[in-house]
């Protein structure tokens, strides 16, 4: 296990190199670090605008090797967003270093953990939050593939999809009180009236029955939040979720 000493050297020694490397036009501190919050367990998250007329892919693959090289990388894993390409390396201490590489013309902070450190960036333009129309949509998906799984007693696909229809639940509830809604950032700040009924959603053993009771709970936790969120969409929704959770 890697120790925040280690991890701060590191980081310090990847911006050094960035603000050595000429076709880098800004480097930022992204994540935790940005906003003075990291803890024992935080990643090392950098930004990196690559200079116009610079080949990205060059750059990727030098910084990759780089990484293998002198930075105990033993495997890597690309997350492509629009013009960003977050290269996450996992390190052989289990630290995980997210790169961000995006050409110049585009690089800018996209939420408020973002911190320059060097260059310059273009104007902040901050991701909306998910659509709340979407995160239901979603939610209603998962549950009719839930029913259809539970029913075939294809057991630990129904996990998998009870599971999926609550997490959107809980993101839609995270929207509706303006909490982060990706990844499950904001889940651990919801008040307790909201996540303690969705204790009995968590499937805790492959028993059909059990399994049929939690998915009946993230039903009912999915008629609230589109009640909340929408009072017309919920009476239009109101028949076909509690369809959802009969004869199972």
């Amino acid at each position: 296990m890697f120790t925040p000493e280690e991890r701060a050297h590191l980081r310090e020694e990847l911006l050094r190199d960035a603000a050595e490397d000429r076709r880098i036009g800004g480097a930022a501190l992204t994540g935790s670090a940005a906003e003075g919050r990291e803890d024992r367990w935080s990643d090392v998250d950098l930004a990196f605008g690559v200079a116009e007329g610079v080949d990205l892919e060059a750059v990727l693959g030098d910084w990759t090797s780089k990484m293998y090289e002198r930075h105990q990388a033993v495997h890597h894993v690309d997350v492509r967003a629009g013009a960003w390409v977050y290269r996450v390396f996992l390190r052989l201490d289990t630290m995980q270093v997210d790169l961000a590489f995006v050409p110049a013309a585009e690089f800018r902070a996209l939420g408020p953990s973002f911190r320059m450190v060097s260059g310059t960036a273009q104007e902040a333009r901050h991701m909306p939050q998910p659509d709340g129309a979407w995160l239901i949509g979603m939610a209603w998906l998962y549950a009719l593939h839930a029913r259809s799984s539970l029913a075939r007693r294809k057991l630990w696909q129904a996990e998998f999809m009870i599971s999926g229809a609550r997490d959107h639940v809980l993101a839609l509830a995270c929207v509706r009180l303006k909490l982060p809604a990706a990844h499950g950032r904001g889940m651990d700040q919801l008040p307790a009236d909201v996540t303690a009924p969705f204790e009995n959603a968590l499937v805790g053993r492959l028993d059909a029955g059990a399994m049929a009771h939690a998915f009946r709970v993230v039903l009912a936790g999915l008629q609230r939040e589109i009640e909340a969120a929408d009072e017309e969409l919920a009476r239009k929704l109101a028949g076909p979720v509690e369809q959802l959770g009969v004869d199972l």
